[in-house]
């Protein structure tokens, strides 16, 4: 896969994207190409303002400023030409779609992904407009400061799910919302030792019993769901 990320602060990336997991997946080793692989260009590289400007104030009036539509718009041609790959775009906004671990799954099927992390107030409309299709996505409802942090945690969300991505491919099939976990919650966890300051570990993850782990396993998550995220039970029975 190929992500390609269009913001004004590339330096933000630099170190999420050198770090654990994200690292990693972009790194080729002897047995197999890099999973990912990470692309990232600053919108300022493409305006056409001497002064390197790509923000005006709104029309209508209002607080904050509105980045242009045609730094973004040559930064999206400009990069877009440079592969051939298709790619899917999307833009980090609060008015989008809520990311969820379906979302999630979907893009990790995606070739390409292109990602606009917008600043200021916002983007122009017109160019959102002209750039369609251009999927909308938001990380919840609330407002940060600009795109970045929102990008950077879909594209953690959606790296860890490439093959090849983690140590062990299963370790995401059971975790919180996979489709692969019906959605649920996922289980409790436990390590060494096997009592610590006088609480133990459940004697069923002890007993070597596989079947019986896996049930309990299953009825923890259940349990934990209906006690935490009834509403994704209710979801699920109203479909």
């Amino acid at each position: 896969m190929r992500i390609d990320v269009l913001t004004l602060f590339p330096e933000m990336f630099h170190g999420i994207l050198g770090t654990s997991i994200l690292k990693r997946a972009a790194t080729d080793r002897d047995d197999r190409p890099a999973p990912v692989e990470y692309h990232l260009t600053n919108v300022r590289d493409h305006t056409t303002d001497r002064h390197g400007k790509v923000d005006q104030s709104p029309y209508g009036g209002g607080p904050g400023m509105v980045m242009q539509c045609q730094p973004i718009w040559d930064a999206v041609a400009a990069v877009e030409a440079s592969d051939a790959r298709p790619a899917r775009r999307l833009y980090m906004s609060p008015q989008g779609r809520r990311l969820d671990q379906a979302l999630v799954e979907q893009l990790a099927g995606e070739p390409r992904l292109l990602i606009l992390a917008g600043h200021y107030e916002g983007v122009d409309e017109r160019v959102l407009e002209r750039l369609q299709p251009m999927d909308e996505v938001s990380i919840g409802d609330y407002v940060v400061s600009g795109g970045e942090l929102p990008a950077m945690v879909l594209i953690d969300a959606v790296v860890r799910l490439l093959p090849g991505a983690l140590g062990d491919d299963a370790s995401v099939e059971d975790e919180s919302f996979s489709g692969s976990n019906d959605r649920r919650l996922d289980y409790p966890h436990y390590t060494r030792p096997p009592v610590w300051m006088g609480a133990e570990v459940p004697p069923v993850l002890l007993s070597g019993n596989h079947a019986e782990i896996d049930r309990w396993r299953k009825e923890q998550s259940e349990a934990r769901t209906r006690k935490r995220r009834p509403d994704l039970l209710a979801e699920e029975e109203g479909k």
